[in-house]
């Protein structure tokens, strides 16, 4: 059933514009009861205070990654745009980093992380890697994107195939929503001198092996006219020039849905319940009971083989 979310935000009344400390910085926020996701009845104000509640979860997976904005500044059913380039009119204390020729925000605390949801920068999308060192992957991502009539439910069959794969290889990876349409596999690796090259190798390699032992359920090439009915396994997001929407991140559909991490028996499960789509409340409710699952992402230490 969809959440109800409440006209209140902060526990009182949404102001149109209303100034805050957060840390030793203060912010003006406006249109706090402005329509995000008009459908679900979920402001500005309820972003903002998403935000606010999932940063000490949240910030350690943006840490030194720079950020991607999606940015939708009159909600979800109206236009948006991507943004790379650190904002002009940003205030001095955000932090940003320069990789190639683009500047980019670097959320570093929580005032930057509401700064950018008074943005309406909804998504959050970072790379692999994290500056100063930009060529260094610090994991591996499969993104698994079901081409209808395929779901979520044949992502996490192809979900538990890459989890049976690594424990073959003494290696641990991780599940998440995507918060739209499909799941994502993350193995971390936090191992230094680790190229692009390689991983995207090993990728494409763990891809079109998945493909040619189950090729009823898995492909690995982008061509649409190839996956009805079935999973693309995307090797290709493993380049340092893509980036993923993060863990946490709110999702542009008609409802606030998140991309969430989930435990490998909520995997096993969706075949049996036809869903794994949880939205904010859903989520704040899931680290009071679990905690951060993805965590390990974050910190676990691995090597792939033959390195």
């Amino acid at each position: 059933m969809a959440t109800e979310y409440p006209d209140t935000v902060f526990g009182v009344p949404q102001p149109k514009r209303v100034e805050v400390t957060v840390g030793d910085v203060s912010l003006s926020l406006s249109n706090l009861a402005k329509p995000m996701y008009p459908r679900a009845g979920f402001t500005k104000g309820h972003v903002i205070d998403y935000y606010t509640r999932i940063a000490p979860v949240l910030l350690p997976h943006l840490a030194g990654r720079p950020l991607t904005l999606k940015r939708y500044p009159n909600g979800v059913d109206a236009p948006f745009f991507y943004e790379k380039n650190a904002p002009s009119h940003r205030p001095e204390w955000v932090t940003t980093a320069t990789v190639g020729d683009i500047e980019y925000v670097v959320v570093d605390g929580e005032a930057t992380l509401v700064w950018l949801a008074n943005l309406a920068d909804l998504e959050l999308h970072t790379p692999l890697a994290r500056v100063p060192d930009a060529a260094t992957a610090t994991m591996i991502a499969f993104d698994l994107d079901p081409g209808a009539p395929a779901t979520v439910v044949e992502c996490g069959q192809v979900a538990l195939l890459l989890q049976g794969m690594f424990d073959g290889l003494g290696l641990q990876c991780f599940p998440k929503t995507s918060g739209s349409k499909g799941m994502q596999v993350y193995l971390p690796l936090n191992t230094p001198g680790v190229t692009f090259a390689h991983t995207r190798a090993f990728a494409k390699a763990v891809a079109e092996l998945l493909a040619k032992e189950v090729p009823d359920l898995v492909v690995a090439q982008q061509a649409k006219v190839k996956r009805e009915g079935k999973v693309l396994v995307d090797w290709m997001q493993n380049d340092a020039s893509k980036t993923t929407v993060s863990v946490y991140s709110l999702r542009a559909r008609p409802r606030p849905t998140v991309s969430t991490p989930v435990t490998w028996d909520e995997v096993r499960a969706a075949r049996a319940v036809e869903d794994l789509t949880f939205e904010t409340a859903d989520v704040l409710a899931r680290i009071d009971e679990h905690g951060d699952l993805f965590a390990p992402v974050e910190s676990l230490v691995q090597a792939l083989p033959g390195s």
